[in-house]
């Protein structure tokens, strides 16, 4: 491959961006005719503002009629109330509440299961986390067909409120998935 002689090439082929270019980017001629624009707009603007001002200079103000206080003024009457037309806002001037007794059965104690699971090891695991939370759990384990679970809960609680406040705890603190249950 031949050499290529970079700094001899001709300027004429291509620009520099770093040099400054001879010619004037705007001429006379366009200054000349932007000016000329410019001045009859302004000239229009000012003859139409001033044949505005000259078209309402002979108008007269209306007339109004001054009120005076010294003579006396007469009650105006009011028309009189529409009629209604629902009846139902004379029903409840007459309406008198039925009082209803009732009574509110304790669904008995509750207790929040936060886990269960085939390994002791995975149920302390949880147990401490409640416990960094300020809680106390237990551990139950419960046989059944398919082995031995080790279920982790609270409880029990007198209140399902108070259940569902300790339950907001635990999640507040990513101690999650808890249910309330009945105490069984």
């Amino acid at each position: 491959m031949a050499h290529q002689d970079y700094v001899a090439r001709s300027a004429s082929k291509k620009k520099s961006p770093y040099k400054k270019s001879s010619e004037p980017q705007t001429t006379n001629e366009g200054l000349a005719f932007k000016t000329k624009v410019v001045a009859v707009i302004t000239v229009l603007s000012v003859g139409a503002f001033s044949y505005g001002l000259w078209t309402i200079k002979d108008k007269q103000p209306e007339q109004t009629v001054a009120v005076t206080e010294s003579a006396p003024k007469e009650k105006a009457k009011l028309p009189a109330p529409p009629k209604e037309k629902w009846a139902y806002v004379k029903e409840l001037e007459r309406k008198e509440v039925e009082e209803g007794e009732y009574t509110v059965e304790s669904t008995g104690p509750h207790k929040l299961q936060c886990g269960s699971f085939r390994t002791m090891k995975q149920a302390e695991v949880l147990k401490a986390k409640i416990a960094f939370v300020g809680l106390e759990s237990q551990i139950s384990s419960s046989k059944g067909t398919t082995g031995t679970w080790y279920k982790v809960f609270l409880g029990p609680y007198s209140k399902k409120r108070d259940a569902e406040r300790d339950k907001h705890k635990l999640s507040s603190n990513n101690v999650n998935h808890c249910k309330i249950w009945l105490w069984r």
